[in-house]
């Protein structure tokens, strides 16, 4: 009885980490768990867009987010992170905060505030996005995103700050995060 003991113990904890295995349809990041609610391939350029929302938001009413894209079209992730900062730099109603590369592992991250406003509410969408060179063909890209509603010069100031004092850290948590896999489904 001694002997078989250690091997149903053993047998129930690899059960229990097989089961702990995510399949990519929710993610935890910084405290936070993001389910997957929207999962979309462009008919025309076969990009695969997923995002994963916090609990009780979606695309229309969402407080941060997660999205993993696949583009097959793009090779080369670090002209196609150059050029959005460029384009970010010439866009008013953005703010580049820190735009960083990797040349030996093809991977470069750009953070930045947007400016936005929508239905007469003004607010700041803080991103992060990681571009890398997908492993068989095209690019894959990491997108955090986190909203900020003001109403003040005040606020704005505390936002400043916050963003100001996460954005090395954030920067580094999506740096060392591997994108996960993309999934293709339908979500209703």
């Amino acid at each position: 009885m001694r002997k078989i003991f250690p091997f149903y113990f053993l047998l129930l904890f690899i059960f229990l980490v097989l089961s702990q295995v995510v399949k990519a349809e929710n993610i935890h990041f910084n405290d936070s768990v993001y389910d997957l609610k929207y999962s979309e391939i462009t008919s025309k350029s076969r990009i695969i867009e997923n995002e994963y929302y916090k609990v009780k938001e979606n695309r229309d009413y969402w407080t941060s987010m997660i999205g993993i894209y696949y583009n097959p079209e793009i090779s080369n992730p670090l002209k196609y992170a150059a050029d959005v900062d460029k384009k970010i730099e010439t866009t008013e109603n953005l703010v580049l905060l820190k735009f960083m590369q990797n040349k030996k592992k093809d991977v470069a991250i750009i953070s930045y505030l947007e400016n936005v406003v929508q239905d007469d509410k003004t607010f700041f969408i803080y991103n992060i996005y990681k571009y890398e060179k997908h492993p068989k063909k095209g690019m894959m890209i990491l997108r955090f995103a986190k909203k900020y509603v003001f109403n003040s010069k005040e606020e704005i100031t505390h936002i400043a700050q916050e963003v100001k004092a996460i954005n090395n850290d954030y920067m580094e948590q999506i740096i060392i995060s591997p994108i996960p896999q993309i999934v293709v489904k339908h979500i209703p």
